[in-house]
C-alpha cells in the first residue's frame, strides 16, 4: 500500500495529495488504496513538504514569488517538494507527468492517464519565469472558468487575474448567448449571481495557492458612483451627465472644452486628476475596497479603459498620466500603510500610461508591480537582441501616436528607467488571434518566441488577457505558453509532437502537417491585417490571395477524410480531439469562404457571410463550449474581418 505523507497543513499542500491520490489510483486502479496522513516526521512513502525540510537549498530569490520543484522518488514512494505551497502542487503535477500523465484540455476529457506502475522520478526546476498565467475574458461561462482554474494549475501556472468588481460583462456575453441567440435562449443572470461565482473563483484559487489580482479598471467609476462595468452592448453603457450633481461633473475630464463623460461612457471615462479631491477619493475607494478584501494579495489600479480623453485643463496639462498616478498610488500606500495591509498594488502600463512619469516617483516602490500592456503591437514579430530599439515617441495630450511593436518597447525601457520594482507581460494573444490562425501553428510560435523575449526586455513573466476557452481545433497553443513560461529552454517541435501525439494518436503527424498547410493558407501576417495591397478598400485586399485561401477548403476535405477511420479511439482525450478537427473542418471552410471575399473587396459579402455563419455554426456551441469560445470568435470574425478603413486598425478607444 502506498503512503502519502504531507509534512504541512495548507490548503493547497492538502489538494496536492489528493490529487496525487487519485491520479495515483487511476494508473493503479487494482493497486489497492492509497492512504494520506499529516505526518511532518514521515521517513517513508510519499513526502509532500517544503525544499527546505529535505535539505534542498532555494535557488530564487523569494520563496513566496519563485516556483521551484524538487523530485526525488522510488517505486515506493520519495520525495516531492516545492518552495511554497502552491509550488508543492506544481511538484504532484510534474511527478505524474514525468509518469506519462498528460493535462491537454481543461476538464476531465483533457486528462491522459495512462495505466501503469510508477517509476522512479528525478527533477528539480526553478520556474524561469516569476508571473505565469491568465486574466478572465471572452464570453464566460462558470462552469469553464472553474475548469479553466483547476487546468491552469495542472500546466503549473500560479496567476490568475479577476478583472472588475462585478465582471457583469464576461458572464452577459456568455449567458445572454450574444451572436448566437438563434440557437440558445438568453438566459442571462444577475450581479448576485456572478458575485457568488466570482467568490467561488477566488475559492478555488486559493486552494491552489494561486497569486490572485482584483480589478484593474474601474476605480474612477467607483469612487464617483459611476457604472464600473463596459457592458456588450454599447448603448447599455450610457449615462447622462444631468443625472449627477453638477460637483460631480465638475471632475470629469476637461476635453474639448466640455465635461462630459466619453461617448457617453463613464467606464472609459478620465478625470481631471490634478484636483485633490478625485485623487483623494479615488485612493479612499481603493483602501476601502483591500481592507474589506484581504484575500487579495494584490489589487491592480487602472484608470478607465478609454484613450485620448484626458483632462486638457490648465493644471492637468502640466504632467502625464502617469505622474498624476503616481500621486494617486503614493497616497493608497500610504493610506495601507496606516491601515497595516501588506496589498500589494498592481499599475499599468497601458494606452495613456504608456509614457513614463517625469516628475513623479513612487516612494515605496517595494509595494508595486506593474504590468506591461502592448495592446497595439502586432503578431508579426517578436522582440530579439538584434531588434533596433527606436527613440521614444513623444507623449502629446489626446494626440500621441499609437506605437507599434519596437516603440512600445522603447516606452518600456523609458518606464525601467524610473521603475526598478517587477514588470511583467499583460499580452493578448488569445483575445482574438486565436482565431487569426486557423491552424494555430503561426500563433504557437510567436507565443513561444514572446515568452523567450521576456528576458531580453527585462521582464518576470507573462499573463494573457483572453478567453479562457482557447482550445479549437486544439489547445497546443496555450500547452507552449504554459510550458515555456516555466522553462524558457522548452523545446518547441518536440512540445508539440508530445502533445499532438496524446492527442491524435499513431497518425498525429498528418494531422500536424494539414494544420500546419491551414496556417500557411490563411497566413498569419495577412490575417494580422498588414499585408493589404490597398488599405484604403480594406486590410484584407488582395484578390491574389484567393488561390492560396482555396488550399484551405483541400485541408478541410482531407481532415474529413482522415476523421472517418478515427472518430472512436484508445483514450477519451484522442476521441475529443478528433470530434473537434471534424467541427472545425467546417469552422475553416466558413472561414475561407469569408476571407476570400475580404481578399477581392467584397465587403458586405463578407459580413453577411459572418452573420451566417455565427447562426449557422451556432448550432455547435454546446457541444464544444468548453474548448471554443463561438460568441467571441463571431464577434471578432464580425468586427475585426469586416473592417473596412485601414484606420480601423487601431483596437483601443478612440
Amino acid at each position: 500500500m502506498l503512503t502519502i505523507n504531507k509534512l504541512h497543513c495548507d490548503s493547497a499542500i492538502d489538494h496536492a495529495a489528493l490529487e496525487l491520490k487519485k491520479y495515483l489510483r487511476m494508473m493503479m486502479p487494482e493497486a489497492g488504496e492509497v492512504e494520506i496522513f499529516y505526518n511532518p516526521e514521515a521517513k517513508d512513502g510519499f513526502r509532500l513538504g517544503f525544499l527546505e525540510d529535505f535539505g534542498v537549498p532555494f535557488t530564487g530569490e523569494k520563496q513566496e514569488l519563485d516556483d521551484e520543484i524538487y523530485i526525488e522518488t522510488d517505486v515506493n514512494g520519495g520525495i516531492i517538494a516545492g518552495s511554497n505551497p502552491r509550488s508543492v502542487l506544481f511538484a504532484v503535477y510534474r511527478y505524474l507527468r514525468e509518469n506519462g500523465c498528460r493535462w491537454l484540455y481543461p476538464g476531465i476529457d483533457g486528462d491522459y492517464v495512462p495505466m501503469q506502475d510508477i517509476v522512479p522520478v528525478s527533477y528539480h526546476k526553478l520556474a524561469d519565469h516569476r508571473i505565469r498565467g491568465f486574466c478572465d475574458e471572452g464570453y464566460t461561462s462558470q462552469t469553464t472558468m472553474l475548469e479553466a482554474i483547476d487546468y491552469y494549475a495542472k500546466l503549473e501556472m500560479n496567476t490568475l487575474n479577476l478583472e472588475f468588481f462585478i465582471p457583469m460583462n464576461y458572464y452577459t456575453r456568455y449567458y445572454s448567448h450574444y451572436h448566437n441567440e438563434e440557437n440558445r435562449m438568453p438566459e442571462p443572470v444577475d450581479e448576485k449571481q456572478v458575485l457568488q461565482w466570482r467568490r467561488q473563483c477566488e475559492v478555488e484559487l486559493a486552494k491552489r495557492g494561486f497569486r490572485v489580482t482584483g480589478i484593474g479598471h474601474g476605480w474612477t467609476s467607483r469612487a464617483f458612483g459611476f457604472k464600473e462595468n463596459p457592458d456588450l452592448d454599447p448603448s447599455a453603457e450610457i449615462q447622462n451627465e444631468a443625472d449627477f450633481p453638477q460637483e460631480t461633473i465638475d471632475m470629469l475630464a476637461l476635453v474639448k472644452g466640455k465635461r462630459k463623460f466619453f461617448t457617453g461612457r463613464p467606464p472609459y471615462t478620465q478625470l481631471c486628476l490634478s484636483k485633490p479631491i478625485v485623487r483623494t477619493r479615488i485612493a479612499d475607494a481603493f483602501v476601502d475596497y483591500a481592507k474589506n478584501h484581504q484575500n487579495y494579495k494584490r489589487i491592480a489600479f487602472s484608470f478607465s479603459d478609454g484613450s485620448r480623453n484626458y483632462c486638457e485643463c490648465e493644471e492637468c496639462v502640466k504632467m502625464r498620466p502617469s505622474d498624476w498616478r503616481n500621486m494617486i498610488l503614493n497616497e493608497i500606500d500610504e493610506k495601507l500603510t496606516e491601515a497595516g495591509l501588506d496589498t500589494q498594488i498592481g499599475f499599468s502600463m497601458y494606452v495613456d500610461t504608456l509614457f513614463a512619469p517625469q516628475h513623479i516617483k513612487l516612494n515605496n516602490p517595494d509595494r508595486f508591480v506593474m504590468s506591461y500592456c502592448p495592446i497595439t503591437r502586432d503578431y508579426t514579430t517578436s522582440i530579439t537582441e538584434d531588434t533596433v530599439v527606436p527613440e521614444p515617441l513623444p507623449y502629446i495630450v489626446n494626440g500621441w501616436k499609437t506605437p507599434t511593436t519596437e516603440e512600445g518597447y522603447a516606452l518600456l525601457k523609458e518606464w525601467q528607467k524610473v521603475f526598478k520594482g517587477d514588470i511583467f507581460c499583460y499580452d493578448y494573444h488569445f483575445w482574438r488571434n486565436q482565431y487569426m490562425d486557423p491552424g494555430g501553428y503561426a500563433l504557437a510560435k510567436r507565443i513561444y518566441e514572446d515568452v523567450r523575449s521576456l528576458k531580453i526586455m527585462g521582464l518576470c513573466g507573462m499573463v494573457e488577457d483572453g478567453s479562457q476557452r482557447s482550445y479549437f481545433p486544439n489547445g497546443f497553443p496555450v500547452y507552449i505558453y504554459a510550458e515555456t513560461l516555466m522553462n524558457r529552454d522548452a523545446d518547441f517541435e518536440a512540445v508539440r509532437a508530445d502533445y499532438f501525439e496524446h492527442i491524435y494518436g499513431q497518425d498525429w503527424q498528418k494531422v500536424d502537417t494539414l494544420l500546419r498547410d491551414a496556417s500557411n493558407a490563411f497566413d498569419f501576417a495577412y490575417m494580422e491585417g498588414v499585408r493589404s495591397i490597398d488599405e484604403d478598400v480594406s486590410l484584407y485586399y488582395d484578390p491574389k490571395r484567393v488561390a492560396r485561401l482555396n488550399a484551405a477548403h483541400d485541408v478541410a476535405s482531407r481532415l474529413r477524410f482522415l476523421f472517418k477511420t478515427h472518430h472512436v479511439m484508445p483514450n477519451r482525450p484522442q476521441t475529443v480531439s478528433w470530434r473537434l478537427i471534424n467541427r472545425y473542418t467546417e469552422w475553416l471552410d466558413w472561414l475561407a469562404d469569408i476571407v476570400k471575399q475580404k481578399a477581392v473587396g467584397n465587403d458586405w459579402k463578407a459580413r453577411e457571410l459572418s452573420l451566417q455563419f455565427a447562426t449557422d455554426f451556432g448550432k455547435y456551441e454546446i457541444e464544444m463550449e468548453r474548448y471554443y469560445d463561438h460568441g467571441l470568435c463571431a464577434h471578432h470574425t464580425t468586427a475585426f474581418l469586416c473592417r473596412t478603413k485601414a484606420n480601423a486598425k487601431k483596437i483601443i478607444v478612440e
